[in-house]
């Protein structure tokens, strides 16, 4: 097997903790089948209003009536706004402290499918919390981001970007995220992945792929 040189992780739900999570919460506080905003996301999942946000070719205006108007087709009307308020996840410090443990020893990218609302990469709420993210993402060799490129995942470019701008083989990576159809090309591209559930489950795979365990 390959030595590995680069470890790629995605941003939310990896690094912070999962919006689903927040999504979950909504869904029961307002009383919407269980999944139901993941439904609206996976029906034309190329170019449903997520998509195209993602890739940055609608504003959050557009957003909102389009995934309003894609809700109410599907048989709940849930507001696009309300969706965006929730997808910036807290920062997860033991994923953090590997991150840095690795930093130095690996080339480390992030590829983040995001949008562009709130501050930052992490579309955080805050400028509070923008700053801690913005302090996470120095510690990256080479940071993608969907909405700045026009790219998102899983289109299997983005990864091929991101491998060589950090100038590795994608047998030589192992990449990290916790939704599974993102993993799909990166291992078909030879890469390593982990599925990410949890913050200590991500630390033990990690750690068994690398041979190491964390402080």
């Amino acid at each position: 097997m390959v030595e590995v040189e680069a470890v790629i992780w995605d941003f939310g739900g990896v690094l912070t903790s999962s919006p689903f999570e927040a999504f979950a919460r909504y869904e029961r506080q307002s009383g919407l089948p269980e999944n139901f905003i993941r439904q609206v996301n996976s029906v034309n999942p190329d170019t449903n209003a997520w998509a195209l946000f993602e890739r940055a070719e609608i504003d959050a205006a557009t957003f909102d009536a389009l995934f309003t108007a894609e809700s109410t087709a599907l048989g709940h009307k849930v507001a696009g706004g309300d969706v965006l308020a929730l997808l910036a996840g807290d920062l997860r410090p033991g994923a953090i402290a590997a991150l840095k443990a690795l930093k130095g020893t690996y080339r480390l990218g992030c590829i983040t499918n995001n949008v562009p609302v709130g501050h930052g990469a992490g579309m955080a709420g805050t400028l509070e919390k923008a700053q801690a993210v913005g302090e996470v993402m120095t510690i990256f060799d080479h940071v993608i981001e969907s909405s700045k490129i026009g790219i998102r995942k899983p289109d299997p470019r983005i990864y091929q970007l991101m491998c060589e701008t950090l100038q590795v083989d994608p047998a030589a990576c192992i990449y990290l995220d916790d939704l599974g159809i993102n993993l799909k090309p990166a291992k078909a591209m030879g890469m390593r992945t982990i599925k990410v559930t949890s913050e200590a489950q991500l630390l033990e795979e990690l750690g068994a792929l690398l041979g190491r365990t964390w402080d």
